[in-house]
């Protein structure tokens, strides 16, 4: 693989914000639509990085988090900035911003996440998970670098940027038409770090809506504007597993619902808005 890493941190430049951290974004992370944008992927992960280095150690976890995609998300270089808007010790909010760096030098934001986090305690009596773990675990799967492109289930996507850097195994899908998808990235986010799980699945979830149709790209777009995930537990492994449907309206948008999956069972669920253009 050609890859090393989405991401190469960078030092904070001369005349630069120290309050941002920066990074070089790699070709890793082009985006199927155009080689001059960003997937919307690594973006998410990268901003899920900066919520979790930005919030102490007290007990509470990751509940729900949107990711906003503001504009096209550049390769040229991006810095992220990370607030605490609601502190609190049983629930508190956390947001980080990614601006996308313009050609005059100034800094544009692109993309922003927003976080609930709440106190962790034991509701083990009451656990209700609304649909079983999906039938096949990865390693009981064939495994592929990519999207697979050779059966009728398949969407062309290629091994363009950032989806010829996933691992990916497929399975009967419970939800729609298509087949649900275990997937995880195959690199680094940042280069010379370990990837944490929930920084794993938020690289990847935002292709929930390529999993959930079998529309043809060389026709059709659909690109996202947000992902949202609620979750009911933390992941326990760098794999998510995608069981996702694109439901289309008639006049130009859609909106993708998936469940997701932990390799120990249902994970939570997600939901991104879509625009639906017609290629000429």
């Amino acid at each position: 693989m050609p890859y090393s890493s989405y991401y190469e941190p960078l030092p904070v430049p001369e005349g630069g914000d120290p309050d941002y951290e920066y990074f070089q974004p790699t070709t890793a992370t082009a985006s199927v639509w155009s080689q001059d944008m960003q997937h919307g992927g690594p973006p998410s992960g990268l901003l899920m990085r900066a919520m979790l280095r930005a919030v102490p150690d007290d007990g509470q976890d990751f509940t729900r988090v949107t990711n906003e995609i503001i504009g096209p998300v550049g390769l040229g270089v991006n810095r992220v900035r990370t607030t605490i808007p609601r502190p609190g010790k049983r629930i508190s909010m956390v947001q980080a911003d990614l601006e996308s760096e313009l050609p005059d030098g100034s800094f544009r934001l692109a993309a922003r996440a927003v976080a609930w986090r709440m106190l962790t305690s034991d509701s083990a009596p009451v656990v209700n998970a609304p649909a079983d773990p999906l039938p096949a675990s990865p390693d009981d799967l064939t495994q592929i670098i990519g999207f697979p492109t050779e059966d009728e289930d398949a969407v062309p996507w290629g091994m363009v940027g950032f989806i010829g850097t996933a691992v990916t195994a497929r399975q009967p899908g419970r939800n729609g038409k298509t087949p649900a998808l275990w997937i995880r990235p195959a690199i680094p986010l940042v280069a010379g770090e370990e990837m944490s799980n929930l920084e794993s699945i938020f690289t990847v979830l935002d292709v929930a809506n390529g999993v959930g149709t079998r529309l043809d790209p060389t026709q059709w777009s659909w690109m996202n504007m947000d992902t949202t995930a609620h979750l009911v537990s933390q992941p326990t492994s760098p794999w998510l597993g995608i069981d996702a449907d694109l439901a289309i309206g008639a006049r130009g948008y859609g909106a993708t619902f998936a469940d997701l999956y932990d390799v120990t069972g249902f994970l939570g669920r997600s939901a991104q808005s879509d625009m639906i253009v017609g290629q000429r």
